[in-house]
């Protein structure tokens, strides 16, 4: 039977520790008890994990063998801010997809009022990755950056950097993406980049492509692009 994953608070050695509500979850839902077995990543790997304590708020594990996992392809989401439950949808399933770290984009059509709240954001945004990345058994959670300003995302460096652009007619993402080792892909707010961004990615290097014909919703782009990245580099 395959194991629960978890990914460590605090790891010394052949020791490792769940702590606050991380440690309550395993104790109080999952009613671990002592010398259960868990996979626990390290953030480098991911070892057997044995429990040999477990008090308030602390579950703490010896650590055996390695255990194998995927590596996986890094795959950056540069996503415009756009509203916050549809946001962090994108950013769950995004990460059970596989990106390695998402950055928040302050976009021209960014509505100003979630613009100025987004920083405040960040933290929840980070929680939800961590529980999704345990979730789908991934060694470790995406990075969740703080939001940027958009001039700085245009100097994001990346082996191949893709904007998703509703009005590029000519190329399709499928047929753009390659199997490299690091990609960078930016998705804009509802309604789009405008088209001063776009003229911006285009003169700083970004290739300009769509996933097709329909307009599809912020946060269905995102997931579209992973899984076409993904694909394409795993």
């Amino acid at each position: 039977m395959t194991r629960r994953r978890w990914i460590a608070d605090e790891v010394s050695e052949n020791h490792a520790a769940l702590v606050g509500d991380h440690a309550d979850h395993l104790m109080r839902v999952l009613r671990a008890r002592v010398g259960q077995e868990f996979d626990i990543s390290t953030g480098s790997t991911v070892r057997r994990g044995r429990i040999t304590s477990l008090n308030a708020n602390r579950v703490e594990f010896e650590l055996g063998e390695e255990v194998s996992s995927a590596s996986l392809a890094e795959i950056t989401l540069l996503l415009a801010v756009f509203k916050f439950d549809r946001m962090e949808w994108a950013i769950e399933k995004c990460t059970e997809l596989g990106v390695s770290r998402v950055v928040p984009v302050i976009a021209r059509r960014t509505d100003s009022h979630l613009a100025a709240a987004s920083a405040k954001r960040v933290e929840r945004w980070q929680r939800i990755a961590y529980q999704a990345a345990e979730q789908s058994r991934r060694a470790a959670s995406p990075e969740i950056s703080a939001p940027a300003k958009f001039s700085d995302a245009l100097q994001f460096a990346a082996d191949l950097r893709i904007v998703l652009a509703e009005s590029e007619v000519q190329t399709l993402l499928h047929d753009v993406v390659q199997p490299v080792a690091a990609i960078a892909l930016a998705v804009g707010p509802e309604g789009g980049w405008a088209e001063d961004e776009l003229r911006s990615f285009q003169e700083s290097g970004w290739i300009s492509a769509s996933l097709g014909g329909t307009i599809l919703r912020a946060e269905t782009a995102a997931i579209a692009a992973t899984v076409l990245a993904i694909s394409a580099v795993s």
